[in-house]
């Protein structure tokens, strides 16, 4: 009888969360040993990249005892085992939750309402992800906590505010990230790190116990290194929450996807040029397309005339700047530990505006969903790049634009998904997006599933060996 080859240190951060899922459930792993070769490789590499900024061994480790006892026990959680980092706005009971500013020592005594729900699937939550200052940024490069690298280049960006999540999901520093998304958080870091993102519809996942950058936007994200393992991750911690005045009650349990998809009626931006698209990205992107023509089904133009990406995208961002105003008071008047400068004058943008020019900016929400309502009877998915650019150095300009592409389903609510679509002449990784109706989470991230296959571009994980 042939024996199965052991499974290595590099196998394991290499694996997905299903294949993970399949080895512990057969005893080819054990919590232990995956905590183990986790821990190992951040020791070894966080230095260097920078995604996390908190973490606690002797938790770590007491966390994956207790996975192993309850696989010996033989009752389990979905996710017992699972190695999972979690983004520095979220609160976790005998943590500070420093939303990337500085002077939140104070740990917090609760915990937000997706980390009550790893906990009880059995999750093994390694740290704290590093993120921009107060999540408002798509750059990753903290004044307080240092810049997250991108795992695919030292010295240019991982991307943001979720960058030190996605990178310590493509570096193996994590199997999955929990982060947020407000206009682009958790999608424009995946486009950059080369994983897989998904930014709910509006009030799927509780968002409790999350530091808010606007709540009329904010969306609790995901990161893995497969659409499924998102699908799995999506599954434990949606549901309604009565303490969250944005959860989402469902009339209906998720449903099996069901789109055909020789019938799928695919949506495609008329010009991506004209609305600041780089060159480089849209030949991967209309490469990627060439290479799906079955997936994507009947594919029609769509008129985004009346819809003006940057303008609105600064539209969302002021919503952001207002809403900070109240929930940094307290920081942004802490003169021991002050805030930068960059992210003073940001507030101090929106400090100096009209209410009226905040109704005319949160009208723009009311836009959206209009939009989206006549966008998605005409089509069943809208298919666009996941950002403009690909990652850029550190030490150079950050483009305004950069969120102008997932700012639509943010104002809109809709569930978008990123996925790897190529790599950039530069050998740099880029995203795909999938943008769809509100509740079509799981379509989408069937048909992301089904393009992933087809494409075949996602890097060999970890990029950091």
């Amino acid at each position: 009888m042939n024996q199965m080859p052991p499974i290595t240190d590099l196998d394991l951060r290499r694996a997905s969360l299903c294949q993970l899922l399949h080895w512990l459930a057969v005893g080819r792993v054990q919590p232990q040993a995956l905590a183990d070769a986790y821990q190992a490789a951040i020791e070894r590499i966080n230095p260097q990249l920078n995604a996390y900024v908190d973490l606690r061994t002797a938790l770590l480790q007491d966390q994956a005892h207790m996975a192993d006892r309850r696989r010996r026990d033989g009752v389990i959680g979905r996710l017992d085992g699972i190695p999972l980092a979690l983004k520095d706005n979220f609160d976790m009971a005998g943590w500070p939750t420093r939303a990337g500013l500085p002077g939140r020592e104070r740990p917090v005594l609760g915990d937000a309402h997706v980390v009550a729900r790893l906990r009880a699937s059995g999750a093994v939550l390694v740290g704290k992800t590093n993120m921009d200052e107060g999540a408002l940024g798509t750059v990753t490069d903290n004044p307080h906590s240092g810049a997250t690298h991108n795992p695919h280049r030292h010295g240019y960006t991982a991307g943001g505010s979720s960058g030190g999540a996605a990178a310590a999901v493509a570096a193996g520093l994590a199997v999955a990230a929990v982060g947020s998304d407000s206009l682009g958080s958790i999608r424009i870091p995946a486009s950059y790190c080369g994983v897989y993102a998904l930014k709910p519809t509006h009030g799927e996942i509780s968002a409790r116990g999350l530091v808010p950058a606007a709540r009329r936007l904010d969306a609790v994200g995901l990161l893995a290194r497969s659409a499924d393992d998102l699908t799995v991750l999506l599954q434990v911690l949606a549901g309604y929450d009565a303490d969250d005045a944005r959860s989402r009650r469902r009339r209906v349990a998720f449903a099996l996807p069901d789109w055909e998809p020789g019938n799928l009626r695919t949506g495609l931006l008329p010009d991506l040029a004209a609305i600041g698209v780089q060159p480089e990205v849209i030949d991967v992107f209309e490469a990627a397309l060439a290479k799906l023509p079955h997936a994507l089904g009947d594919r029609r133009t769509v008129d985004f005339a009346d819809w003006n990406f940057s303008r609105t995208r600064r539209a969302g961002l002021l919503l952001m700047e207002a809403e900070m105003l109240s929930t940094f008071a307290e920081d942004l008047a802490n003169t021991q530990h002050p805030v930068s400068s960059h992210f003073r004058n940001m507030l101090d943008f929106a400090a100096n505006k009209s209410a009226a020019d905040y109704a005319v900016a949160d009208r723009v929400l009311d836009a959206a969903t209009l939009k989206m309502r006549r966008l998605f009877a005409q089509v069943d998915v809208l298919v666009l790049p996941t950002t403009p650019q690909g990652a850029f150095p550190l030490d150079g300009p950050a483009p305004a634009s950069q969120a102008d592409l997932t700012s639509f389903a943010s104002l809109a609510g809709c569930p978008a998904v990123s996925l790897p679509m190529g790599t950039l002449p530069n050998g740099l990784p880029i995203g795909l997006q999938l943008v769809g109706a509100r509740g079509s989470d799981l379509r989408l991230l069937e048909l992301a599933s089904v393009c992933a296959a087809t494409l075949d571009v996602e890097p060999t994980y970890p990029v950091i060996a």
